[in-house]
């Protein structure tokens, strides 16, 4: 009697490692796999963290590439050349960006008459193109932006534009 308790009770103990076991969805080479192709987007991506391509920066952009989740053609600011080097890292077929790419010469331009020195653009700025501090004018770098416009948006004052650079 007691060794049928004993092998009842290794065969419970078997069964439910077993259904632990079973029970994560991915293993540790998967999950390593998957991160290693993260990474690898993630150096093709131009790292704008723009959000035209509708994710909220370019690492959940690359995640959801990684995971089949969206097209190779969401990235303007890398324009074709991006989706071309997505197309061979992911052995996908070569698309035509999803909407026409903007003008890369355009950056941001700040009337210094009117800025009030709020630092709202600063925070939106996802490349840290703008320069100032609270209550002082502010300035664009124009070699770090790169015509997201996401600094638009929070200007209280409307004092940012966007020109061709010079």
């Amino acid at each position: 009697m007691l060794s049928l308790f004993i092998a009842i009770t290794v065969i419970s103990l078997f069964a439910i490692s077993i259904a632990i076991l079973s029970s994560n969805n991915e293993s540790p080479i998967i999950e390593k796999t998957n991160q290693n192709k993260i990474e690898a987007i993630e150096k093709v991506l131009p790292q704008t963290q723009c959000g035209d391509c509708s994710f909220n920066g370019c690492q959940p952009y690359a995640e959801a590439l990684a995971q089949n989740k969206t097209d190779i053609n969401r990235c303007l600011p890398g324009g074709d050349e991006t989706v071309k080097e997505l197309a061979v890292l992911l052995g996908t077929k070569i698309k035509p960006l999803y909407k026409e790419s903007k003008d890369t010469n355009i950056v941001a331009l700040i009337d210094e008459s009117i800025c009030i020195g709020c630092v709202k653009c600063i925070s939106a700025c996802p490349v840290d193109a703008i320069l100032g501090a609270p209550k002082q004018m502010h300035s664009i770098i124009n070699q770090y932006c790169t015509g997201c416009e996401l600094c638009i948006a929070p200007c209280p004052v409307d004092c940012i534009s966007m020109v061709k650079a010079s």
